[in-house]
């Protein structure tokens, strides 16, 4: 069986794009799809180096999130945030609902095919705004790109870190 890829200690929830007003707060964009759990937290992470923040306010706006940390008090201070992404400790992470997986948690699945054959390892999930995730497999075959779509993932099991597809006509590159 292959060994699970270490859990990461923190998830992307936001990208901040810019101050909002003279007083500190910042715009995001947001990258979860528990955006509502945000407004419970106590500290964010900031940037590559998850910089620890204590939260003071968060509130939504249009399709982002306004969010105010005690330590940065000017625009000044907050446009030196400008581009860098929001985290959140795993700990702090939102549960999910049975059959639903970070996409981290995907990253290292043999992936095979409902008549059995062996296609290789998930090495990369793209995240597709709008439309739907694509698993990278890296297998015999070289690279196979499968679209994470009910039509095509049959089953998932996480303890065996093993998934079954059924492959769409002309999916794999010797099939019409």
């Amino acid at each position: 069986m292959p060994e699970k890829q270490p859990e990461p200690r923190y998830l992307a929830v936001g990208r901040i794009l810019r101050p909002h007003g003279i007083t500190g707060e910042l715009r995001v964009e947001i990258l979860t799809g528990y955006p509502e759990r945000l407004a419970q937290l106590r500290h964010l992470y900031i940037g590559a180096a998850h910089h620890n923040h204590v939260v003071q306010s968060v509130r939504f706006h249009q399709d982002l999130l306004l969010l105010r940390l005690t330590d940065i008090s000017d625009r000044n201070a907050a446009e030196t945030l400008r581009g860098q992404v929001v985290w959140v400790a795993m700990a702090d992470a939102a549960p999910l609902e049975e059959g639903e997986y970070y996409l981290h948690q995907l990253v290292g699945i043999q992936v095979s095919t409902e008549a059995g054959e062996a296609l290789g390892e998930i090495v990369e999930v793209l995240d597709m705004p709008g439309a739907n995730d694509v698993y990278v497999v890296h297998g015999l075959r070289g690279e196979v790109l499968i679209p994470a779509i009910r039509e095509v993932i049959l089953s998932i099991d996480m303890e065996a870190r093993q998934m079954v597809i059924r492959p769409l006509p002309g999916l794999l590159t010797d099939e019409e």
